[in-house]
């Protein structure tokens, strides 16, 4: 694999990546989406390809550390209509990147999150004006108080169509986070039901991309080598999520996770 060595980084370079790996520890326990910041750092410092190909493990590992915090608020019927779709879209992501150059997959991607952000943002809204108009009428509390049952035609379609994009978006770039964010956050799912949702989804998912990225040349010696060094950084930025998470309410959560979605967006246009 075309990638620099442990040994060939720089002191400003390693900062970075640490800093990264830190990032991927928060953002599995708090601010899912936010590791498209990290996305972004292993791209600059690393070559683009190659540079998935170490973010991975470090992934996996916050992962674990997110299911172990939140392995109870799981909303399992919400991955089991997931998980077809993903798959599809993880195949049709492996013959992409074997096609693709990294430019075309960077601005891709980055179009396709500032659009979905944008709607995600707009039925946020959209939302919140029927439950005060509801809540008006009826004299109390409107809105939703746990993710919505997705078994209209036009819920199953959206959940595909998620599902599909978040599938490509994680294989090409490990820039799932924020897809499968937009799609929890517009299904209303509340901060404990999000975070234990998106963690099993992502340790599972991820694993599995693990034969495709060693096929590929992604993962080898060198990155798994510089993975152990990156690793020490993960678990502290996971703990620093797990203590920031109990102090951030359920409106400034979906803003931040929205923010952290057009940041990357942003960075994938322009890196």
């Amino acid at each position: 694999m075309d990638m620099m060595t442990l040994w060939h980084l720089t002191a400003w370079e390693f900062a970075a990546l640490a800093f990264a790996a830190l990032l991927v520890g928060f953002s599995k326990t708090a601010v899912s989406g936010a590791n498209t910041v990290s996305l972004a750092l292993f791209a600059a410092v690393l070559p683009a390809r190659a540079s998935t190909g170490v973010l991975l493990p470090l992934l996996i590992v916050g992962d674990v550390l997110a299911v172990l915090t939140y392995r109870r608020h799981a909303h399992w019927p919400t991955l089991w209509r997931l998980f077809p779709a993903v798959a599809a879209g993880v195949v049709v992501g492996t013959l992409f990147l074997m096609r693709a150059d990294d430019e075309a997959v960077g601005t891709s991607i980055g179009a396709i999150l500032l659009l979905m952000a944008g709607v995600t943002v707009w039925r946020r809204r959209a939302a919140d004006r029927a439950a005060r108009a509801t809540a008006d009428a009826e004299g109390g509390p409107g809105g939703r108080s746990g993710p919505e049952e997705v078994t209209s035609r036009a819920g199953r379609i959206k959940a595909r169509s998620y599902g599909v994009l978040g599938g490509f978006t994680t294989m090409v770039a490990n820039a799932g986070g924020p897809v499968m964010s937009l799609y929890l956050l517009s299904a209303g799912f509340r901060k404990l039901g999000f975070l234990g949702t998106s963690a099993f989804f992502f340790l599972i998912v991820n694993t599995s991309k693990v034969p495709f990225s060693v096929g590929l040349g992604l993962i080898d010696a060198q990155s798994l080598l510089l993975d152990a060094a990156l690793v020490l950084f993960v678990v502290p930025g996971a703990l620093l999520g797990k203590w920031a998470v109990d102090r951030i309410n359920q409106r400034v959560f979906e803003q931040l996770v929205i923010a952290a979605t057009v940041v990357g967006g942003v960075q994938l246009l322009v890196r």
